[in-house]
């Protein structure tokens, strides 16, 4: 079976994987970390990734389009549903957690600076 590349960003981490294989198996390979609770059932809809060129996935299937409606029109893919068939380039959004507390952090060193 074919091999192809994934490139995980703002990670910066390649793999190569089978065509076929969904972007969340790819990314759990790679070690990029992609919020889930459904364990890849398309149920949570936590896996969103933005990719930008998807000619490298194959289409969404019915089940992918219905879940992210509007969303799917801006490049967002759900990373348990998308199948590499070539190479591709998918942006894993920052974890909402870890972004407040970064967001918290700054601030913080902010009000430092000012005193």
């Amino acid at each position: 079976m074919k091999e192809t590349e994934v490139h995980f960003l703002p990670d910066d981490k390649r793999i190569s994987v089978r065509a076929g294989t969904t972007l969340l198996d790819a990314g759990r390979r790679a070690r990029v970390n992609i919020r889930t609770r459904c364990d890849g059932k398309a149920a949570c809809l936590m896996c969103k990734v933005q990719v930008h060129d998807q000619s490298g996935l194959a289409p969404m299937n019915v089940n992918e389009r219905l879940k992210l409606g509007t969303l799917a029109d801006d490049g967002t893919r759900l990373a348990c549903q998308a199948r590499v068939i070539g190479p591709v380039q998918a942006i894993v959004p920052e974890d909402p957690l870890k972004a407040a507390i970064r967001a918290q952090l700054a601030r913080q060193a902010m009000d430092d600076d000012l005193f």
